[in-house]
């Protein structure tokens, strides 16, 4: 039996071109032990919004799965191994792991054993419908699903435009989505606190 198909899909904007994360993105898809089949990343050069900009990668992508990968964060070696070992184990249609939080400094970066964004429960516990826990976007999901369900600008202001990842999620339960979480660190959130059109938030959860 051949094994599902994945785009790894990306926006990006010129200044995560120009000051290396993109690249950083790029180099851990392709060191990937479960090589994506394409990598659709898509440029945001009219400061369109992480929303916008990750429509348009999304809708290059026409294999059975998409994995969400943000310009500034970067996969483990084994992040599409693990997810997509977990879906078939599971039959889910959207599966997410969790992160380890690679703070930015002057100085470099370091990666942070415990996590002090979200609380401790939301890495350890599963996937309650009944009560969805706040995730980032770093996912896997059914591709008819992801076009089904797409990213839509929240439009509430350039200070506070994030979140779109949180509907993306209720959206896909609404849907009638099995979501399920695979209890596993597997790759890296950069956490500096600017979006996909280089637009400050209050944190880059969604971007």
């Amino acid at each position: 039996m051949n094994r599902p198909t994945i785009t790894v899909v990306t926006p990006t904007h010129p200044a995560r071109v120009r000051n290396g994360m993109l690249l950083r993105a790029q180099q851990s898809v392709w060191a990937q032990t479960l090589l994506p089949d394409a990598h659709a990343v898509a440029y945001d050069l009219d400061r369109e919004g992480a929303a916008a900009t990750r429509q348009r990668a999304l809708m290059m992508a026409n294999t059975d799965f998409v994995a969400f990968l943000d310009s500034d964060d970067f996969f483990f070696a084994d992040h599409l191994e693990q997810l997509m070992n977990h879906q078939q184990e599971t039959g889910a249609d959207y599966v997410y792991s969790w992160f380890k939080v690679f703070q930015e400094t002057p100085w470099g970066g370091q990666l942070l054993e415990h996590d002090p964004i979200f609380p401790s429960t939301h890495f350890t516990r599963p996937f309650d419908p009944e009560s969805p826990i706040e995730t980032t976007i770093t996912t896997l999901v059914r591709t008819e699903l992801a076009k089904e369900v797409g990213f839509k600008p929240l439009n509430r202001g350039h200070d506070i435009n994030s979140g779109e990842d949180r509907y993306f999620t209720l959206n896909c339960l609404e849907k009638g989505a099995k979501i399920s979480h695979l209890v596993k660190k597997t790759w890296g959130w950069s956490h500096h606190g600017a979006n996909t059109s280089g637009l400050p938030t209050k944190g880059d959860a969604a971007q």
